[in-house]
C-alpha cells in the first residue's frame, strides 16, 4: 500500500473517530441535560441540528492534522510521542498533561480574542456564537476557519513537547469534556467547587456562557489565567442569561 493511501486511511480514520468520539461526549451529555434540567433545550432543535452540521465539519478539519500527526509517529517515528512508560521519570506524566493544558489554553485564549476582531468576528466566530444560548452540541459548531486554528494546536504540540501516549489520550478526553460542559447551560460540577478558590480559576459553564451573552469577556478554555491577567474575567453568569445579544 502507497504512503499517499495509508496517510489518507489514516486521515479518514482520525476524522470517523473525532466525529464519534464529538456524538458520544455530547450525546450523553445532552441526555444528562434532559434529566437534570429537563426542557433546557426544548425549543433549540434547529440550532442544536445547525450544531451537529458545523461540528461533523470541524471534525473533517480537526482530522487532517490529527492524521498526519497519527500516520508521521507509527510510519516515520516523528513526534515527542512515546509508548515506554521508563522513557521517563513517572512524575513527568502529569506534568505533562498540565504543560499541554497550559500552552493549550494560552492558545485559545489569544485566538480566542483575535476571532472576536470586528473585522474576523462575521467572517470566521459568528459561527459559534450563534449558539444562543449554547448546548451540549456546541462545543465543536466552528467555521472551517476557526476549527483550523483550534485543529492544529495538539498536533504542534506532540513536536515540542514529550507526552506518553496515555497521557496524551487524558489530553484529549480533558479537552472534549470541558468543551462540551462549558455550553451545557448548566453547571455539572457542585456549586461549593464553583464557588470556591479552585474554581475561581477554572473555566466552567457558568463562566463560559457569560462569554455567549458579553462576547468580548471570558475567553479561556480551562482556566481563568489570562482572563484574570488580562482584565477580561467578568465572572460566572449565575442565572444562564438567555436573551439575545450583539457582539
Amino acid at each position: 500500500m502507497g504512503t499517499g493511501t495509508t496517510l489518507a486511511i489514516t486521515i479518514a480514520g482520525m476524522g470517523a473517530i473525532i466525529a464519534l468520539r464529538y456524538i458520544a461526549t455530547s450525546g450523553i451529555f445532552a441526555l444528562a441535560t434532559s434529566r437534570v434540567r429537563p426542557g433546557l433545550y426544548a425549543s433549540l432543535r434547529p440550532q442544536i441540528l445547525r450544531e451537529i452540521g458545523w461540528s461533523l465539519i470541524s471534525a473533517l478539519i480537526f482530522a487532517v492534522p490529527a492524521g498526519i500527526v497519527a500516520w508521521g509517529w507509527q510510519e516515520r517515528g516523528w513526534t515527542l510521542i512515546y509508548d515506554d512508560i521508563a522513557a521517563y521519570p513517572v512524575w513527568y506524566m502529569p506534568v505533562s498533561v498540565l504543560a499541554y493544558l497550559v500552552c493549550h489554553d494560552t492558545w485559545f485564549y489569544w485566538t480566542h480574542r483575535l476571532m472576536h476582531h470586528k473585522r474576523i468576528f462575521p467572517v470566521a466566530h459568528a459561527v459559534h456564537h450563534a449558539s444562543r444560548p449554547p448546548t451540549a452540541w456546541a462545543a465543536m459548531s466552528f467555521h472551517p476557519i476557526e476549527a483550523i486554528t483550534g485543529a492544529v494546536v495538539i498536533p504542534a504540540l506532540v513536536f515540542l513537547i514529550p507526552i506518553h501516549v496515555a497521557m496524551l489520550a487524558a489530553v484529549l478526553a480533558i479537552m472534549t469534556v470541558m468543551g462540551v460542559t462549558n455550553h451545557m447551560g448548566w453547571d455539572m460540577f457542585p456549586r461549593a467547587l464553583v464557588h470556591s478558590r479552585l474554581g475561581g480559576w477554572l473555566i466552567t459553564a457558568s463562566h463560559h456562557n457569560r462569554h455567549h451573552t458579553l462576547y468580548r469577556c471570558n475567553y479561556g478554555l480551562y482556566f481563568r489565567f489570562w482572563d484574570r491577567l488580562c482584565g477580561t474575567d467578568r465572572g460566572l453568569d449565575t442565572d444562564f442569561a438567555r436573551t439575545p445579544t450583539t457582539p
